[in-house]
């Protein structure tokens, strides 16, 4: 027989990737449900025509709910290592905010905002942006841990 085998332990840097993965993932599902979503009749594919409203403030679209189901799902599967956590935390923090500097230039009525955003919107995007920065650089600070020896 083989020696048992201690489970890894999770770093702090993944705990809160999955953490933050499994929060898009809860968006991405709210996003389809009618309550939680105000004029969820008005829910529209993409563009900025969607009128539907999370939590009655947030404009999301079909598309706007699966980017946040996909967001989810990616940082749930990278949490799994410490690595894939730093990554999804620092990449989606620059996502992120790139998304907000976009939200901040286009036109909202025009077709250039087909996520689509409202002003809403465009400040949770600046401080998920540099929230999931934060957590990336600070947790993920110093060296990567290495394999404990028993």
């Amino acid at each position: 027989m083989g020696t048992p085998r201690t489970p890894a332990r999770t770093s702090p840097v993944q705990l809160a990737a999955l953490v933050v993965g499994a929060v898009f993932l809860l968006v991405g599902v709210l996003g389809f449900i009618p309550g939680v979503t105000a004029n969820y009749d008005e829910l529209g594919f993409a563009g900025h025509r969607s009128d539907a409203l999370l939590l009655g403030v947030f404009q999301v679209s079909i598309l706007h709910n699966i980017v946040h189901l996909l967001f989810g799902v990616a940082g749930i599967l990278l949490a799994r290592t410490w690595v894939g956590a730093r990554n999804f935390l620092i990449g989606g923090g620059v996502i992120y905010l790139l998304l907000w500097l976009y939200g901040m230039l286009i036109d909202r009525d025009s077709a250039a905002n087909f996520v689509p955003v409202n002003v809403a919107d465009n400040w949770l995007h600046l401080v998920l942006g540099a929230g999931m920065l934060a957590l990336g650089f600070l947790l993920a600070r110093g060296r990567m841990p290495t394999a404990r020896k028993h």
